[in-house]
C-alpha cells in the first residue's frame, strides 16, 4: 500500500478518524479497505449519519421488519445503531490493541435529554456501554457544566468518554479537569488507568461560521479602511482558537498532577478537531486540516475531507505554531467589539438544539422506514 497523505498525517502524531457509519459500508468490505487505504484509526457516529443512512437505500429493512413487535421507536434506533457500532468496534480490535489502547475507537451518543443532567447522563452511557459491549467503544457527552461531572464519573467508571460539543477554552478547561479528577478518582479506587480513554471533541468550522458573519456585518457599516481591517479578520478565528485549546492541552498534561496519574499508565486526553470541513467555499477545502496537525491529536473527517486531503493536503507541524498570533487575533476581534465568550456561549446553545433537532429528524424518518415496510410505529420514549 502506498505510503499516502493521510498515511503522513499519522506519522506525524494525529489520528484520522472518520466522521460517517452506515451498514453498508460494515458488511460489503469497504470500511475495511479504507481502514487500510486511508490510515483510518477509529470513527464516530451522530444522529444526522444514522438518519441519513436509514434513508438511503435498503440495508437496514430486514432488520427493522424482523424486530419484535412492541419496541419503540427510540429502541429500534438503539439496537440499529449499536449494532452498527459493535460491528465497527470489531473492525477497529485491531488497531486498539495494536496501539494499546490510544486508538481504535468507535464513538456512540447519549441523548439529548440528558445533556444537561448529570445523573441522567451517566445512566444513559452505562446503558449504551453494556448494549455495545467492547471495549473500544466510546461513549459520547456533550461538555456541559452537567456533562464534566458526569464525565468524572464516568472516567472514574471506566468507560471510554468523547467529549463532544467544545467551543471554549474555558469549557476545555473545565473538561480536563474533570478527565484527571475522574482519573484521580479511578485510581484511588484502585482501578486500572491503562484501558481509559478519552477525547476532547473540539468544534472548528463553527467558530469561523460564526465570527465571519459578525464580521460580515460590521463591515457592512464600515468605511474602506474599516472593511481592509475587518476582512483581514476573517476565516482566522476558528484556527486560532484551537491552537489556544491546543496550548491548554500541552499544559495541563504536564507536571506533577499529570506525571502521578501518566505514572500509573493513564492515557492523555487528546484533543480531537471535529466539524473540519470548511463552510466557505472560498476557503481551502482541507484548511482544516492543514493547519491543526501535531502530536497527540484527531482530526474526524467526514468522506469529502478525507478524499480532498488524500488529493492535495500537505502535512507539517502546524497546531503550536503561531500562538503569539492566535493570541494577537483574538485581541483584535475584541477590540473590534467581538466577544469569543459571546461567540461560544451562542454556538453550544445552537449545538445543544441541533442535537435535539437531530434525534427528531431521525426518529421521524425511522417512523416513515417502519410504515413504509408495513409496521405500525410505537411512540418514542
Amino acid at each position: 500500500m502506498p505510503f499516502s497523505r493521510l498515511h503522513k498525517l499519522h506519522a506525524a502524531g494525529q489520528s484520522v478518524w472518520l466522521d460517517n457509519i452506515d451498514r453498508t459500508m460494515l458488511t460489503d468490505g469497504s470500511l475495511a479497505r479504507q481502514i487500510e487505504a486511508d490510515a483510518l484509526t477509529g470513527q464516530t457516529s451522530n444522529p444526522t449519519i444514522f438518519e441519513k443512512a436509514l434513508a438511503a437505500g435498503t440495508a437496514y429493512d430486514a432488520q427493522l421488519a424482523a424486530a419484535p413487535e412492541g419496541l419503540t421507536n427510540w429502541q429500534l434506533f438503539e439496537t440499529i445503531a449499536a449494532d452498527d457500532v459493535r460491528a465497527a468496534c470489531d473492525l477497529f480490535r485491531d488497531t486498539y490493541q495494536q496501539s494499546g489502547g490510544v486508538d481504535g475507537y468507535v464513538s456512540i451518543e447519549v441523548s439529548p435529554t440528558v445533556a444537561n443532567d448529570a445523573a441522567g447522563t451517566v445512566e444513559e452511557a452505562h446503558r449504551l456501554w453494556q448494549l455495545v459491549n467492547r471495549p473500544n467503544v466510546m461513549i459520547k457527552v456533550p461538555g456541559t457544566d452537567e456533562g464534566c461531572k458526569a464525565i468524572r464519573r464516568l472516567i472514574a467508571d471506566g468507560l471510554n468518554v468523547n467529549v463532544t460539543l467544545l467551543f471554549a477554552v474555558d469549557a476545555y478547561r473545565r473538561v480536563i479537569d474533570a478527565y484527571l479528577g475522574g482519573l484521580e478518582d479511578r485510581l484511588a479506587a484502585g482501578g486500572d488507568l491503562r484501558h481509559v480513554a478519552s477525547v476532547a471533541s473540539f468544534f472548528i468550522s463553527r467558530v469561523d461560521s460564526e465570527v465571519d458573519a459578525r464580521l460580515d456585518a460590521l463591515i457592512a457599516a464600515a468605511d474602506d479602511a474599516g472593511r481592509s481591517r475587518l476582512g483581514a479578520l476573517k476565516g482566522k478565528a476558528a484556527i486560532a482558537n484551537a491552537k489556544l485549546a491546543y496550548a491548554l492541552f500541552q499544559k495541563h498534561f504536564a507536571g506533577p498532577r499529570w506525571e502521578a496519574l501518566r505514572a500509573h499508565g493513564a492515557h492523555v486526553q487528546r484533543p480531537l478537531w471535529a466539524s473540519t470541513s470548511t463552510k466557505n467555499p472560498a476557503y481551502r477545502d482541507v484548511l482544516y486540516v492543514e493547519e491543526l496537525v501535531g502530536p497527540d491529536t484527531v482530526n474526524t473527517m467526514p468522506p469529502a475531507t478525507i478524499a480532498a486531503f488524500q488529493d492535495h493536503g500537505e502535512v507539517a507541524r502546524t497546531v503550536d505554531a503561531g500562538l503569539d498570533q492566535a493570541r494577537a487575533l483574538m485581541q483584535a476581534l475584541a477590540s473590534e467589539g467581538i466577544s469569543m465568550t459571546s461567540v461560544t456561549d451562542k454556538l453550544l446553545v445552537e449545538g445543544l438544539a441541533s442535537f435535539q433537532k437531530s434525534f427528531d429528524t431521525l426518529l421521524a424518518g425511522l417512523e416513515t422506514k417502519l410504515r413504509s415496510l408495513g409496521r405500525v410505529p410505537v411512540a418514542t420514549v
